[in-house]
């Protein structure tokens, strides 16, 4: 497990109060700021959050383009959504640079876990990351399918669909791995060798989920308009594209209660409850196994006789 060296409080010229403490080697500013005021999070112990679960986290994250919800003021005060590289960045967040359409653009990357705590110094409340890594942009290695539901559907509904959309995907030879996002639906995540591009691998994604969705047209639906899903789960497979992105594995939501986005295995997840994940709950799973430690080694591409089946 990841260990932050925590150095002496610098007091202010009053004498009164630390405005500043090093945690893994970041110099993190006013730290008994309240980020979410309902449970009294401090960005002390939000960066306390990342350092315990970095060795989990990293996997995940070390080494792809970031997407930052960063809210100084803590949740519930203004936040704004940051992809490309801007003013506050500290050191230890590293920066490359990403050919677009207009042109160049540097995004932010992390590496350790000194850089997730730098993120926190930027105020960041949400980390989402690409679905492929720098050592090759235009060649995904992931595949998510995004569980957004109707706000009136209960839980087990949401684990009915990720259930389903998993045994769907095994019986096309791939394996796939679940996650809570922080709010109320979940992340089928399936880890893919980068071998094909970004077409390709967002084709599959949306001829699975139509597909899925015309076996149980009143359960599912591929309409991205919420006024028409009619107490449906919208099997969202828009991450699938170059620069788009998908929480964190372990990275907080900028919503009331502090929640986390986690990793469970599939047969936790029946049992589970969005709400059980929080800054204040996560760190007694980091006694038990790491759900997703097998992922990163899994080398599986989409078959040729999967891609048939969905008429590809």
């Amino acid at each position: 497990m990841a260990t932050g060296k925590m150095g002496k409080a610098t007091a202010t010229a009053s004498g009164k109060a630390a405005d500043a403490i090093e945690l893994e080697g970041v110099r993190l500013t006013h730290p008994d700021r309240v980020l979410y005021p309902d449970q009294g999070i401090t960005k002390r112990a939000l960066a306390e959050h990342y350092l315990a679960v970095a060795d989990r986290m990293l996997p995940h994250v070390a080494g792809r383009p970031l997407s930052l919800v960063r809210c100084p003021g803590g949740e519930g005060k203004h936040c704004f959504f940051q992809r490309h590289d801007g003013s506050g960045v500290p050191e230890q967040i590293e920066r490359i640079e990403i050919a677009e359409e207009d042109g160049p653009a540097t995004y932010l990357v992390v590496r350790d876990a000194a850089g997730l705590v730098a993120l926190v110094q930027m105020g960041v409340l949400e980390i989402h990351v690409w679905g492929a890594a720098e050592t090759d942009l235009d060649r995904p290695d992931r595949i998510v399918f995004d569980l957004d539901p109707d706000p009136a559907l209960p839980w087990a509904r949401i684990v009915e669909a990720a259930t389903s959309i998993r045994q769907d995907l095994n019986a096309m030879g791939l394996q796939s791995f679940v996650k809570t996002t922080g709010g109320k639906g979940l992340h089928v995540v399936v880890p893919v060798a980068p071998k094909e591009g970004w077409d390709a691998v967002r084709a599959f994604a949306r001829a699975a989920a139509e597909a899925i969705a015309e076996e149980a047209p009143t359960l599912y639906t591929t309409n991205i308009r919420k006024d028409e899903r009619g107490g449906r789960i919208f099997i969202d497979t828009l991450r699938n594209a170059r620069s788009a992105s998908a929480v964190a594995p372990w990275s907080t939501r900028a919503l009331p209660g502090a929640p986390v986005a986690t990793p469970l295995t599939w047969a936790e997840l029946p049992k589970a409850k969005p709400q059980d994940f929080t800054v204040a709950t996560v760190k007694e799973r980091l006694t038990r196994s790491d759900p997703w430690a097998d992922m990163p080694s899994i080398g599986q591409t989409i078959s040729a006789a999967a891609k048939k089946a969905l008429g590809l």
